[in-house]
């Protein structure tokens, strides 16, 4: 299992907690990747979004892209994926900037391919929004393009959305053929274009049993496409470790105390613009992305034994949230990834012995 988190864009990733004590700045931003990178986490997810969707539109937030290349001059080893939503974007400009970037860090940029789903804030920063199907028509062409660009010298394309003639990109990424296209996805048009066209897979919090399906599900549409099988699955999940399970109840039940804020208002657009396999409440929403429903709530022990659960059910990568981040990052990384390797490495001794 690979251990990644989100980076700390919004000042938390509570909903229902106004001071978590990890600001929205680079300098925060920075510290938190630093060290997390000598603790043992091999990913940051950094989210575009250019309104605050945690604590409210008016308070701060930071940009993806310009902190993404800020980090990977900053870091040696850590993968730096960086969310690019195309209907914000043009996509050579994307692949030029993305190709650059990937240079800068050694080939350690990738790549989160999202649709969008907030009606709102592309109303006020211009982006395109139409409806859920037509999205995942750009974004298929968007991936074709930044590929294209990529891969050949001069690349020309034709399409409902972009057209390009003879466009050429030069320095080429470090990875190659390109790097690595993360997507999540619960529709039908969303599952199709990932297989079709991306390189792995990350998904909302769930429970094992519906992470072992849609992993299952993944692999079986993969291989009808005849492309390689997906490089990854990963999950989004928020972190809760305590000495004892009284306490990590404790700190679930004032996380969760909702109160009507301005950080619900993009509850809405999010439930109602995606096309979703769980419907959520208000509650699941104080945390983003489903992240309490894997339930990582709970002693190191407990914690320990679920992740060996979702890496039985094929997951291989956790984007964790954790609150106040610094600090519960490496409570994590001391007390919660050394025991998951000791259980994996006694759970194969006895499986040896059998």
């Amino acid at each position: 299992m690979k251990y990644g988190f989100w980076l700390p864009i919004f000042g938390g990733w509570l909903r229902n907690v106004d001071d978590e004590n990890m600001p929205a700045t680079y300098e925060y931003a920075e510290k938190v990747a630093v060290s997390a990178e000598k603790w043992g986490y091999s990913t940051t997810l950094i989210a575009e979004l250019y309104l605050n969707d945690i604590k409210g539109q008016a308070e701060d937030s930071l940009e993806a892209w310009t902190t993404a290349a800020a980090l990977a001059a900053v870091t040696d080893k850590l993968e730096i994926m960086t969310a690019i939503r195309p209907g914000f974007h043009n996509p050579a400009i994307t692949a030029k900037m993305a190709a650059n970037i990937d240079q800068l860090s050694k080939g350690r940029f990738t790549l989160n391919v999202v649709s969008a789903w907030w009606a709102e804030e592309a109303r006020q920063y211009g982006g395109v929004f139409t409806e859920h199907d037509e999205r995942y028509d750009r974004t298929r062409e968007f991936i074709d393009v930044i590929k294209g660009l990529w891969s050949e010298d001069s690349f020309s394309y034709d399409g409902k959305f972009y057209q390009l003639k003879e466009t050429k990109l030069f320095p080429k990424p470090v990875q190659r053929p390109n790097p690595i296209l993360y997507a999540g996805g619960e529709s039908e048009k969303g599952k199709s274009t990932i297989v079709e066209k991306c390189d792995a897979y990350v998904m909302h919090g769930g429970t094992a049993e519906e992470i072992q399906a849609k992993v299952a599900e993944m692999k079986a549409r993969r291989e009808r496409t005849g492309n390689p099988e997906l490089g990854s699955f990963g999950m989004a999940a928020y972190v809760i470790c305590r000495e004892t399970e009284e306490e990590a109840m404790e700190e679930l039940a004032r996380i969760t105390d909702v109160k009507e804020s301005d950080a619900y208002s993009g509850f809405k657009d999010f439930t109602s613009k995606s096309q979703l396999e769980q419907q959520i409440q208000l509650q699941d929403y104080s945390v983003s992305n489903r992240g309490l429903r894997p339930n990582l709530v709970g002693t190191p022990e407990q914690i320990a034994k679920r992740i060996l659960e979702y890496e039985n059910a094929g997951l291989d990568l956790l984007l964790l949230q954790f609150s106040p981040q610094l600090e519960e990052m490496e409570r994590f990384s001391k007390q919660v990834m050394p025991l998951v390797e000791e259980k994996r490495k006694s759970a194969e001794g006895v499986h040896t012995v059998e």
